[in-house]
């Protein structure tokens, strides 16, 4: 499994998002390890932030595949740096979210080359600011969304090596309320309480929440004022909403302008500002249909399953792409200090990837 030395040396580099030098260099190998099974390198250079690569084989009639990834992490530098291995676990930043699941991609592709000595028809989009949102490659990836039939993305495996067809859709938002200042103890009532108005706020917008829906308000940042003698003139709330339906979208997004315009507390004005930040991912039939016809490529029993959080998965989605996720190594406690992945769900993963890109080689001319 020599794979997972290379997977070591990606490890062992700090690729926090904004770290652009990091996620620059860890870059550089994926490019040099693609560019060796003849694929052509179209980099998208940024200043702040590292690039995003686009690695492009040759084309010839036959689904067009992309597969996915991001080669940055959460982790700051001089935070979690550290690559580990016992007999049945890896441990390092980023070793199932998502470098463990890039190396499963690349080493799938090398077994697809040794093969044939060639790949046609399977691109790879390696984004760099994937854990900050995507705000700026999702740019790209709607873009080219269109270009694909297919998209593969290498977010970590479920604990029974689910793949997943559905991810909530997620926004952030701002809402500063303004009212008047004045001396809580002299001049109480010539103020404008711009804090007790966004208490009013944060109670309507929690209360959109419909656990049922899977629809979710969290207000996680509540702040105002100057101190405890004087009525507060201004005040912020930056909350997010989670939801499973384009319905449910826009129900929130109505309720937000609805409450945002709405002075609870007379005098007040109040301004909304954010957006949503990725599209739900809604499990549908052609995605089924194709893992179905994945079950009987791999003879292998597929199970699938939802999650909360998000990927740039929803992106692909929501351009009408067949989109799978979860296709890396399982792993566990990613964002933490105690991230890991299973050794042998490695294997697994590779060996359904690779007869999976090697199915679609082999009827490259033909539509499927």
């Amino acid at each position: 499994m020599t794979y997972l030395k290379d997977l070591e040396k990606i490890i062992r580099i700090n690729s926090y998002t904004k770290n652009k030098a990091g996620v620059d260099n860890v870059s550089k190998y994926m490019t040099e390890w693609l560019l060796k099974l003849g694929f052509t390198h179209q980099v998208f250079k940024r200043n702040d932030i590292g690039n995003h690569n686009l690695y492009l084989s040759k084309k010839t009639k036959g689904k067009k595949i992309l597969l996915l990834g991001h080669n940055d992490t959460v982790f700051p530098p001089n935070t979690f740096e550290n690559f580990t291995e016992d007999e049945k676990y890896i441990y390092g930043p980023g070793v199932c979210d998502m470098k463990g699941g890039n190396i499963v991609a690349l080493q799938s592709l090398r077994n697809v080359y040794k093969k044939n000595k060639e790949i046609y028809n399977i691109d790879f989009l390696l984004v760099s600011d994937e854990e900050s949102g995507s705000d700026d490659s999702k740019k790209i990836s709607k873009k080219i969304a269109n270009n694909y039939d297919i998209c593969l993305v290498f977010e970590a495996a479920g604990k029974n090596l689910e793949v997943v067809t559905a991810r909530k859709g997620v926004g952030t938002f701002n809402i500063t309320c303004k009212g008047k200042a004045s001396h809580a103890g002299t001049s109480y009532t010539k103020g404008i309480d711009a804090n007790l108005e966004a208490s009013y706020k944060m109670q309507k917008l929690i209360a959109l929440t419909n656990i049922k829906k899977g629809t979710t308000v969290n207000v996680g940042k509540f702040e105002g004022g100057i101190g405890a003698n004087t009525i507060s003139a201004s005040s912020h709330l930056l909350l997010e909403i989670r939801f499973s339906t384009n319905k449910e979208k826009n129900r929130l997004l109505h309720a937000l302008n609805e409450i945002t315009n709405t002075s609870y507390v007379k005098g007040t004005k109040s301004k909304l500002e954010g957006s949503i930040q990725r599209d739900v991912m809604q499990e549908n039939q052609k995605q089924l249909d194709f893992i179905k016809k994945l079950e009987n490529i791999t003879k292998t029993k597929i199970k699938t399953e939802h999650r909360g959080g998000v990927s740039d998965a929803n992106i692909f989605s929501s351009c009408n792409v067949i989109t799978i996720d979860g296709l890396g190594p399982y792993g566990q406690y990613d964002h933490t200090k105690h991230e890991k992945a299973l050794k042998s769900s490695f294997e697994q993963r590779i060996d359904f990837v690779t007869k999976t890109l090697l199915y679609f080689q082999k009827i490259r001319k033909n539509d499927v």
